[in-house]
C-alpha cells in the first residue's frame, strides 16, 4: 500500500512539473494576428508576398519575425514589423492601417508626355526668334540651363528637384533640334521618382522614370506648342 501511495505521488509530481512547459509552449507558439486597412482595396503584402486586399490574416511562427506592408496608389506605403520571439511582448491579436494621401501623387498628373519626345514645327518664324523663344519658355518653368547650343539647336536644364514624404522627383527639359527643312524641334519633359525622400539629385541610379509630372509642369509642352510656330 504504501509503495503504491509512492508511485502515485510520482506520477503527480511529474504532471504537475511538467503542464507548465505545456503551457507556455502553448502560449509561445505560432500567433495569428487580423491585419487590416482604412481603404477596402489595399494591397496587404507580407514578407514581400501579396496575401489579400483590405484585410488579411498574419501568421508569424515562433522565433520569427515577419513584415507587413499596405500598399494603395495615390497613399503613402504603410509597414509595420511583428515578433514572435522569446523575451519580447507577444505580437497583437489585431492591427489596423490607417492610410494617408501620398502628397507626390496629390501634387502631380498622370501624362503621355513625360520622358517622350514631342515634335515642334517652326512655320513662320526664323531660327533666331524661335530660339530666342524656345529659351524664354525654358526658364518660365526651370531657372537653370546646364547647356545650350544655338549653333546645334541644343538645351538641356539642370534638375529642378522636389522631395515628399515618401519620393523625391527630379524633372528636366531637353531641346534637340531635329530637321532645318522644315525647322522642327522636339522637346522632351524629363520626370523621374527615387520613391524615398531626400534623394540626392546626383544619385542617378536611385531614380527612374515616371509617368507622372509635377502640376507645375503639366502645361510645359502645350505652352511650346501654341506659341512656337
Amino acid at each position: 500500500m504504501k509503495r503504491k501511495i509512492t508511485i502515485l505521488t510520482f506520477i503527480a509530481v511529474l504532471i504537475f512539473s511538467v503542464t507548465p512547459a505545456r503551457s507556455n509552449e502553448v502560449y509561445y507558439g505560432k500567433k495569428k494576428i487580423q491585419v487590416s486597412a482604412s481603404e477596402s482595396d489595399a494591397e496587404i503584402i507580407v514578407n514581400g508576398k501579396t496575401v489579400g486586399k483590405g484585410s488579411a490574416e498574419v501568421l508569424v511562427q515562433k522565433d520569427d519575425c515577419v513584415t507587413v506592408l499596405v500598399k494603395k496608389i495615390g497613399y503613402l506605403v504603410e509597414q509595420i514589423e511583428f515578433c514572435n520571439q522569446k523575451g519580447m511582448a507577444a505580437p497583437p491579436k489585431s492591427h489596423h492601417f490607417e492610410m494617408h494621401n501620398d502628397d507626390a501623387f496629390d501634387a502631380s498628373v498622370q501624362t503621355d508626355i513625360a520622358n517622350v519626345d514631342i515634335e515642334i514645327k517652326v512655320d513662320d518664324m526664323d531660327k533666331d526668334k524661335a530660339w530666342k523663344l524656345i529659351n524664354q519658355i525654358v526658364l518660365n518653368y526651370i531657372d537653370v540651363i546646364e547647356m545650350t547650343d544655338k549653333e546645334t539647336g541644343y538645351l538641356r536644364t539642370a534638375w529642378s528637384l522636389q522631395t515628399f514624404k515618401q519620393n523625391t522627383i527630379r524633372t528636366r527639359m531637353i531641346v534637340k533640334e531635329s530637321s532645318t527643312s522644315p525647322l522642327v524641334y522636339k522637346v522632351k519633359l524629363v520626370s523621374e521618382e527615387s520613391g524615398e525622400p531626400l534623394t540626392s539629385v546626383k544619385n542617378d541610379h536611385l531614380f527612374k522614370e515616371w509617368d507622372r509630372v509635377l502640376r507645375s509642369y503639366d502645361h510645359t509642352i502645350s505652352e511650346f506648342q501654341a506659341r512656337i510656330k
